[in-house]
């Protein structure tokens, strides 16, 4: 992938977050759970003279691994237990990922702590979706916008490339595949993989200007999809080179990601072409209600 660089710069006070600020979600009917940093609400100033306000949300502390979305994807591993009273949840009902027309990970590893790859934008809310029946609270992709400020973590933090082996894996050290999470340092908010081991899925359609797509919106701003594609992806992966790899760094969703998919349509759910993609879960501190949750994913889900 070749990324394009933006100017932008993040404005705020040095700030370490106490250790509290840390989660642990357990995914009922499983033994399988995921880590949550509270991220505090702030300003990003975007281009050095548009700052966008946003509001505090939780951020996973790692990519989603394999072994979660494991338990969406496959029936057998899946069960009726579920923390929303109200749902009424049923394993059977749920509409899973098809199986993959080929190994969508080539070799690079799945169980264990390896994140999971290759799947759409759409599979990726359509997991967060499922957790929300799991657990009863939302959750969704970071905006692009949220994205960099958790990634930037409050202090313009942005390792050069001499440093960068420190954080990240990417075409210098990677030895051309992915990692287990957490093998490299977090950032100065206990953020890992934030850069490099794979790119990672935003809420947004990519537009090339993206102050002009937001318009006048500088609260919690989100460019919603108007289409299947281009969607943001940021952090770049072990396929990029070092410079690829910031929180700058922006890219766009490609067709060719499913260029050796030979259905027609292509997959909704699943990337032939790119196993250097994955995603991270934000939960937002202030929980919409259930109708708010609904509108949300029938307008975020283009398939």
């Amino acid at each position: 992938m070749k990324s394009q660089l933006i100017a932008l710069l993040f404005l705020a006070a040095p700030l370490l977050l106490p250790a509290q600020s840390t989660e642990t979600v357990a995914i009922p009917g499983s033994e399988v759970s995921f880590q949550l940093t509270h991220i505090p609400a702030g300003t990003l100033v975007w281009e050095d003279k548009d700052e966008l306000q946003l509001d505090a949300f939780w951020i996973g502390v790692h990519e989603v691994t394999h072994d979660e979305f494991v338990l969406f994807q496959h029936r057998e591993n899946d069960t009726d237990a579920t923390l929303r009273e109200t749902s009424g949840y049923s394993a059977d009902a749920v509409s899973r990922p098809t199986p993959p027309y080929l190994d969508y990970t080539y070799g690079m590893g799945t169980s264990g702590g390896f994140p999971a790859v290759s799947m759409t934008q759409q599979a990726a809310l359509r997991y967060c979706r499922w957790l929300y029946e799991k657990t009863g609270a939302f959750y969704r992709l970071p905006t692009e916008a949220e994205w960099t400020f958790a990634c930037l973590a409050g202090q313009s933090w942005q390792p050069g490339e001499e440093e960068l082996n420190k954080y990240a894996w990417s075409y210098d050290n990677s030895y051309e595949k992915y990692h287990k999470i957490g093998e490299k340092a977090p950032n100065p908010w206990g953020l890992y993989d934030m850069l490099g081991n794979v790119a990672e899925w935003t809420l947004d359609h990519y537009e090339k200007n993206y102050l002009e797509a937001i318009g006048e919106n500088r609260q919690n701003p989100w460019v919603e999809p108007i289409r299947r594609h281009s969607r943001t992806v940021k952090g770049g992966s072990y396929d990029n080179e070092p410079e690829a790899c910031n929180c700058l760094a922006r890219e766009k969703s490609q067709p060719r990601w499913q260029a050796r998919d030979p259905q027609i349509p292509k997959s909704i759910w699943w990337n032939t072409d790119s196993p250097f993609v994955g995603f991270r879960i934000v939960r937002p501190v202030q929980q919409p209600g259930p109708e708010e949750i609904e509108a949300f994913f029938d307008k975020a889900i283009k398939d």
